[in-house]
């Protein structure tokens, strides 16, 4: 159930921030602000200066350098937590245990058995737990589950995925960002970048089954993978095939679901339009993402502690895709059951 403070409006969820970063600036931040029945009151960074720094920026009334001040803020009803993925555990808990529900940044956490610690968490509170899968929001993506729901494609026989970027010309070997480094991120960048594919595959597929991967380091810095491949099934038992590179001279983002009828191709990161094929021709659909990029999930979010609807991100269906993860960098990382962000030396797929 929502906890309010007696003098809490029952049409508005009042929102504060863990961890007022780089995400909150453009893609999320103004969307706690700009959605119907949600106002943003209080945000909290480790640098003092910096959250205030961005509370006046951003018009927010009060700001923290502590996460605990901010969960026990009685003008807070709803939490997100917008730090790296190590840090989400805490973040998460901190808000169930002040028995508040909480929106939290993706990838949901390092594996599997945080994402069961937060999903436990939030259990025992009584408060609901979701997680930034925002695409599963977007109009292109839901245009996509529109046309596969609908038979657009006949009989699904087959999806395909694959991706490459040259990041591993983009990065100092001498300052690597946490999103390559295990102890924030659990991983590389198939934890922060394709974590999304991921998530759609489930949205639009359901659960994957008979997942199988295989990672490696070639060329990026850092010690986590950077090629990665895998094969999966469908729910429905439809064989498809993943795999990002990214250490590449080019760049690809190629997403393609296959049909007894037609084919649908699209971007997972760009904003190019979709494509259907089919026995009338071609189709493009321009359904190109708003300003804030995470505003219409957040609207859901809100509508849900609202009592209106139901949001599409939560904190199982982000679990399945942080279990998928797990399954196909666990020979890189010699098992992903345990705190193996600590034990680097020990990793099979480190040379």
């Amino acid at each position: 159930m929502l906890s309010r403070s007696p003098s809490a409006p029952h049409d508005l969820i009042r929102w504060g921030i863990i961890g007022c970063g780089d995400v909150t600036e453009v893609k999320s931040g103004p969307g706690f602000q700009q959605a119907r029945g949600s106002q943003l009151v209080a945000v909290m960074r480790r640098n003092g200066a910096l959250a205030a720094d961005y509370a006046r920026r951003h018009g927010v009334p009060r700001w923290y350098d502590d996460a605990r001040a901010l969960v026990n803020d009685p003008g807070v009803d709803a939490v997100y937590v917008a730090t790296p993925p190590g840090a989400h555990l805490d973040g998460a808990r901190l808000a169930a245990a002040a028995g508040k529900p909480a929106y939290v940044e993706k990838p949901m956490a390092r594996h599997a058995p945080e994402c069961d610690a937060m999903i436990a968490a939030f259990a025992a509170a009584k408060q609901k737990l979701f997680v930034a899968y925002y695409r599963r929001a977007l109009p292109r993506f839901l245009k996509v589950k529109e046309l596969l729901d609908g038979g657009a494609l006949g009989t699904l026989t087959g999806v395909s995925y694959r991706m490459s970027t040259p990041a591993h010309a983009t990065t100092d070997p001498a300052k690597l960002p946490w999103r390559l480094n295990a102890e924030d991120a659990g991983g590389g960048l198939l934890l922060d970048v394709g974590s999304h594919t991921l998530d759609l595959l489930d949205f639009f597929c359901g659960p994957l089954t008979e997942v199988h991967g295989t990672a490696a380091r070639l060329a990026g810095p850092g010690d986590v993978e950077d090629a990665v491949t895998m094969t999966f099934r469908t729910a429905a038992g439809v064989p498809g095939s993943a795999a990002w590179n990214f250490a590449s001279q080019v760049k690809d983002d190629r997403l393609e679901f296959t049909g007894t009828d037609g084919r649908v191709t699209l971007s997972v990161f760009s904003n190019e339009p979709l494509q259907l094929e089919s026995a009338r021709g071609v189709e493009f659909f321009e359904l190109p993402n708003p300003p804030h990029i995470q505003q219409p999930m957040i609207q859901t979010v809100v509508d849900e502690l609202l009592g209106r609807s139901t949001c599409p991100s939560t904190g199982e269906s982000a679990q399945r895709t942080s279990a998928v993860m797990d399954r196909v960098l666990a020979a890189y990382y010699g098992g992903r059951d345990d705190a193996f962000w600590l034990r680097p030396l020990s990793w099979p797929g480190r040379k």
